[in-house]
């Protein structure tokens, strides 16, 4: 089942970091009936206000990218917003797109719905096999609900809805801020501020030692139209690079990136956290999908971007 470049395709969390990745790739490929509703039009969290979207809509695709999402900070701080939010989001959009016969959906995972302490490199089979990080369980929790919401509406009423399961992303639209962001963001924004106020040090939290696997957000959402179109499997699907990096490689790119000239510190007094989280690709590389964008690449592109916006960011 493929989609038509007419078809109505609904991307829900359209203004985020991976929703509006997917609106620049459907455009890119000449598709042209985009539904988008900000949260404002449609609170996603109100069964019967995304019921009565659905029903005069009638999306014929869905990508299931709208979350609540942060951090370790902010995971740990929001818990039980994390998973309400996101509970709510998911069963209200997956239930409606059934309701109303949607002809596929495709929700979005996270690769932390892995164990803590899970193998390397993390296979599908390996969900549920142990405890979760205590930090972001709430939101994990949530996530494995929604993979588990479109698997057994599968098995139960015969639709077509898949899942994803991206590692760590970054690109444009990305969180910049200090307190909320993901480590790589909030690497490039400490640089970048390092730089302009001519600092002599950016002080990095752990030892630099820990391995992380980052995926360029329009390389996902390449993934993501290619999945809509090619994948029709009931068992979701990791999305990643195969490739690590560590941390303190990352710096030392982050710096070359942005030109700066100081010293990196790395503060062994704070926590390092997971040593390595890298996925199994084999599955969606079998199917016919490779990623593009190199690191190095993928962190010019957004520099490039954050400097434009870094302003608006700045206010924030």
């Amino acid at each position: 089942m493929t989609m038509n470049k007419d078809s109505k395709i609904y991307v829900a969390g359209h203004r985020g970091l991976v929703g509006s990745a997917i609106v620049r790739c459907l455009r890119d490929n000449g598709y042209t009936n985009l539904i988008l509703k900000t949260s404002q039009e449609v609170d996603l969290r109100r069964q019967q206000a995304v019921e009565d979207f659905f029903a005069a809509e009638r999306p014929e695709y869905v990508f299931l990218a709208a979350a609540k999402v942060g951090g370790i900070n902010a995971n740990n701080t929001y818990r039980a917003e994390f998973l309400y939010d996101n509970l709510m989001i998911e069963s209200n959009i997956i239930h409606s797109a059934y309701l109303s016969g949607v002809e596929k959906l495709l929700f979005l995972g996270s690769s932390c719905i892995y164990p803590k302490h899970c193998p390397q490199p993390m296979q599908e089979e390996h969900l549920l096999t142990g405890f979760l990080e205590p930090t972001n369980e709430p939101y994990a929790i949530a996530k494995i609900a929604g993979l588990k919401l479109c698997e057994n509406y599968c098995r139960q009423y015969g639709v077509n809805f898949i899942s994803a399961m991206p590692t760590n992303l970054y690109g444009l639209n990305d969180n910049f801020d200090l307190a909320n962001s993901h480590v790589l963001p909030a690497l490039l924004r400490k640089t970048h501020e390092a730089k302009i106020n001519n600092a002599e040090a950016v002080e990095i939290w752990g030892t630099g030692s820990p391995l992380r696997e980052f995926l360029y957000v329009d390389d996902l959402a390449d993934a993501l139209v290619f999945l809509m179109n090619h994948y029709d499997d009931i068992q979701f699907v990791n999305v990643g690079t195969g490739e690590e990096v560590s941390i303190k490689d990352l710096a030392m790119l982050i710096k070359a990136v942005v030109g700066y000239e100081g010293e990196l510190k790395f503060d062994s007094s704070k926590p390092d956290g997971t040593p390595r989280k890298l996925l199994d690709t084999s599955k969606i590389n079998a199917a016919g999908w490779q990623p593009k964008i190199s690191l190095k690449k993928g962190l010019e592109l957004t520099y490039q971007w954050f400097v434009e916006n870094y302003e608006r960011i700045k206010g924030k």
